[in-house]
């Protein structure tokens, strides 16, 4: 079983910038593709942002692409998104994800193991 502890939200204000962690015990993240979503009220969960075991390749949503970056340091088995440039849209809780498979679409449906989430407002 896998379990997975966010850390590093918070409120901003717009403009700047946060680290979210995410540290993964019962295996390791170098076998698992791992994923980032977030959850606005009133709204569905979404992607934003998954990194593929193996290769290491990254896939972004097309509105943070550019802002966002998702990284993982194998030794401390933590997940990282670095979000840049924050935006009052950007407010949601952060969820950290896990899936075994490196292949397909980076839903909600085909991630197996999930975070209690942390939650990032950012002000105007």
């Amino acid at each position: 079983q896998v379990q997975l502890v966010e850390s590093g939200g918070g409120l901003v204000q717009a403009g700047n910038s946060l680290t979210l962690s995410c540290a993964a015990s019962g295996r390791s993240v170098s076998t698992l593709t791992m994923g980032w979503f977030r959850q606005a009220p009133g709204k569905d969960r979404e992607f934003v942002a998954e990194i593929r075991w193996g290769l290491g390749t990254t896939y972004y949503q097309d509105s943070v692409r550019g802002r966002f970056t998702i990284s993982k340091d194998n030794a401390k088995n933590t997940v990282y998104l670095i979000v840049n440039s924050l935006k009052p849209e950007d407010t949601a809780v952060y969820y950290c994800a896990a899936r075994n498979s490196r292949l397909g679409s980076p839903n909600v449906g085909n991630y197996d193991y999930w975070g209690q989430g942390t939650q990032v407002t950012v002000s105007s």
